[in-house]
């Protein structure tokens, strides 16, 4: 589903799209059409613009994530680090990307997150922690180590190198354990730290002084 209030942008994801595996369902004007047109057919991924009139991006992935059985939603806007973006993977959006992104990148960051993969360069990652991190008080890293404390070493290990922006593949490759134990330690992770995306674990990592 795209979602987006400028139908010329709409229009240049569908055609950017057009030649992927990807069928794109339905289209809307804002939040709140968005999610009129899930409740009447769901779909896997949606791609939400922030900014829209009637109901924003953040208030309508809210709105998905609090289902019983969520769609992906990956972000789009201009601008590569600002509090909509920061709001938006906390209230768990899966991916971020910019409107000029290639549409080969824009492919492979819907096949990332409908994978359980990151859909955030590192270089947006970490701008978007210190743009957090700057705005948090002198206690965080007594909160995020205890946070951290929680965990097993192996769920440690795991979240360092998810913290560095590594695929699934990638940890298993440098851990020496396969997919599927690599994704049953980040559902771990996950919940003990009481995070929605990657991005929110490397928050709490970078606070304890282990990213």
């Amino acid at each position: 589903m795209l979602v987006d209030d400028d139908p010329l942008v709409r229009s240049g994801l569908r055609l950017m799209l057009g030649g992927s595996a990807f069928e794109i369902v339905a289209e809307a004007g804002d939040g709140r059409e968005a999610l009129e047109l899930y409740s009447a057919d769901p779909v896997d991924l949606v791609l939400m613009d922030l900014r829209m009139p009637v109901l924003d991006g953040i208030a309508a992935t809210s709105e998905f994530k609090k289902l019983l059985d969520p769609p992906a939603v990956i972000v789009l806007t201009t601008f590569d680090a600002d509090d909509y973006v920061v709001r938006a993977l906390a209230v768990g959006a899966d991916g971020f990307l910019l409107k000029d992104t290639p549409p080969r990148d824009i492919v492979t960051a819907i096949n990332n997150v409908l994978s359980g993969q990151p859909a955030l360069s590192p270089s947006v990652t970490a701008a978007l922690i210190k743009q957090v991190v700057d705005g948090r008080g002198d206690d965080k890293a007594g909160r995020a180590e205890k946070a951290i404390g929680e965990l097993t070493e192996r769920e440690r290990d795991v979240a360092i190198c998810l913290a560095k922006g590594a695929s699934n593949a990638e940890i298993g490759a440098e851990l020496y354990m396969s997919v599927p134990t690599v994704k049953a330690h980040i559902s771990h992770i996950f919940a003990k730290l009481g995070a929605s995306n990657r991005v929110q674990v490397a928050i709490l990592l970078h606070d304890a002084g282990l990213a």
